[in-house]
Formats: C-alpha cells, sequence, structure tokens
C-alpha cells in the first residue's frame, strides 16, 4: 500500500537493478535501492531518500532510485496503470522490503513486479480533507 523497495542486503554494496516500465526498458540502476511508491508512501522513505510528495487522493506511483551511481538518479512519476519490473542482478545479499514490515531475501536474477491492486482500501477520515496540508508544513518545517 505504501511502498515496495529492492534494495542491497546487509552488504554495503550496490546492487544492479534492470527496470522496466509497461515491458519498455526503463534503466539499469547501480543503486543501494530502488523505491516503488504510492501517494501514501511518497512521504515515507520515498521523501526521506529525496522523492517528491504526491498529494493523497493521488493515483500515480513513483520509481526513486536510492544512492544512485553512473546511474539515473531521477524520480519517476508513473500513471496508475503502470507495471513495473525490477530484475536483480548481484552476487551477494539483496531484499525486497514491502512498507519496511514484509521482508524477503533474494538472489541473482530474481524478479519483483509492481502495479496497482484491483481492490481498493476505504479509510474513516476524522479531520478535514484541508488538514493534509496544514500537518504536512508542520512536519516539514525546519526547526532552529
Amino acid at each position: 500500500m505504501n511502498d515496495a523497495l529492492v534494495g542491497r542486503g546487509s552488504v554495503p554494496r550496490i546492487i544492479n537493478v534492470m527496470t522496466t516500465v509497461n515491458g519498455a526498458p526503463l534503466s539499469n540502476y547501480r543503486v543501494d535501492g530502488v523505491i516503488v511508491s504510492t501517494a501514501t508512501g511518497s512521504t515515507g522513505y520515498s521523501l526521506a531518500a529525496g522523492g517528491p510528495i504526491l498529494y493523497p487522493q493521488a493515483e500515480e506511483m513513483l520509481i526513486k532510485p536510492v544512492s544512485a551511481h553512473l546511474s539515473l538518479p531521477y524520480t519517476l512519476v508513473l500513471p496508475p496503470t503502470a507495471v513495473v519490473q525490477m530484475v536483480v542482478h548481484t552476487n551477494h545479499e539483496a531484499v525486497l522490503s514491502i512498507d519496511g514490515q514484509i521482508n524477503v531475501p533474494l538472489t541473482d536474477g530474481d524478479t519483483v513486479t509492481v502495479k496497482r491492486s484491483r481492490l481498493y482500501a476505504r479509510f474513516l477520515r476524522t479531520s478535514p480533507r484541508d488538514l493534509f496540508y496544514a500537518a504536512l508544513e508542520q512536519r516539514l518545517k525546519v526547526r532552529e
């Protein structure tokens, strides 16, 4: 629901992540990791890695490389219909981390596919819709 990370494991060495969107090649990232994030997840790990903030009702997804080395370092905003495939190339430990809660070891050649689910989550809102922006400003304000 928030984000999926394909990243290096406990060994502090980059991994190669061959990434395609809807079957078309995007990049062979040489990175610590690649985050695919929803709007909900855009204010979490993706933001901490330098990614943009999507408004809460956005249906788009983000691809955010983490510590890119000699590869595309920019965040890409994708439509909700996008299917992202990431193939891991590494000779050491790698991991798939979903929402920072579920961690699955990956090995060389493993493929991770991320796409929008057909299922929707509904949440009860107890505060005004525009509170997101005020809360965001408060949380991100630089403290002196």
